[in-house]
């Protein structure tokens, strides 16, 4: 299923599931079944919900829509920990002169940097150092402590996509990166979730690129990681508790902008595109605060 979270024209909230084979039509999951919520965190977080949503999926008299008469929310609008790792691409650590490291840069965001598909990343008034990065999101599912390789998987409610908004300077100001990918709406996020039926095995060997204003600028595989979507959960969850909605981002490969000669920084007016295989394509303008 290809899950999402949205306003219709007349301020409603819902859940749609994307139709298989179209481009614009989805399923109101709601209108279709009563009993399931207008939260799409609180469908992942029981089974019996998500069932009910495969069944209206396959409803002969599901209630539909049109994505173009929408507009897309973050698919978890405020989750409860938004854990980010840096450093999971060899060629990335190396193209910011860091070494390979042994162990992930963890750092945190908060939910007021999220912003969705089709919605501007915000450049703030204080800098003009916004910068893109292209990343595999998973969302949690299921409570999770102590994880182990042969079951971390369990955990995840579903794939998507994440621009990691970075502004540079304000990154650099201190060690730790937390400032620097906290700015408001800086983070995109969606278009939807993809549940991990319809992916490969952690979502592994899938192609995974960002465009600006229509130019390739990284283009990498998730194979490249150098801690896998299993391995992340087993090191988070050593350290803490994942909870459902929790949302986690994977790291970006080379080809950011701060590392290029000259480098490239996002402006008003930019489009930026992050395309992951078999899970779609993240969309956003850049505006100014």
């Amino acid at each position: 299923m290809r899950l999402f979270s949205y306003r219709d024209s007349s301020g409603q909230d819902g859940v749609g599931a994307l139709l298989v084979g179209s481009a614009n039509s989805f399923i109101n999951l709601s209108a279709t079944d009563p009993l399931i919520p207008n939260n799409l965190q609180a469908i992942i977080e029981s089974q019996e919900i998500l069932n009910r949503a495969a069944a209206a999926i396959q409803n002969s008299k599901a209630i539909k829509g049109e994505i173009d008469t929408i507009t897309f929310r973050s698919p978890i609008e405020r989750p409860g920990k938004i854990i980010c790792m840096g450093l999971n691409y060899a060629d990335h650590a190396k193209e910011g002169g860091n070494a390979r490291p042994e162990y992930p840069s963890f750092f945190m965001r908060g939910p007021s940097s999220l912003t969705a598909h089709l919605s501007p990343i915000i450049r703030p008034q204080v800098s003009d150092k916004l910068d893109y990065e292209a990343e595999l999101a998973f969302v949690v599912g299921k409570k999770a402590r102590h994880l182990t390789l042969e079951n971390a998987l369990e955990c995840v409610a579903g794939y998507s996509i994440f621009n990691d908004g970075s502004i540079r300077d304000y990154q650099r100001k201190t060690t730790q990166w937390t400032i620097g990918k906290n700015f408001d709406q800086t983070g995109a996020f969606g278009p939807w979730l993809v549940t991990p039926d319809e992916l490969p095995l952690g979502c592994d060997g899938l192609k995974i690129q960002s465009r600006l204003n229509g130019q390739v600028m990284q283009n990498a595989n998730t194979k490249d990681f150098l801690w896998n979507v299993a391995e992340t959960i087993v090191l988070i969850t050593e350290c803490m508790t994942l909870e459902p909605g929790d949302l986690v981002i994977t790291g970006t490969p080379a080809g950011v902008g701060y590392a290029r000669t000259p480098p490239v920084f996002m402006k008003p007016g930019d489009i930026c595109e992050i395309e992951i295989e078999s899970i779609g394509i993240l969309r956003n303008s850049i505006a100014d605060e």
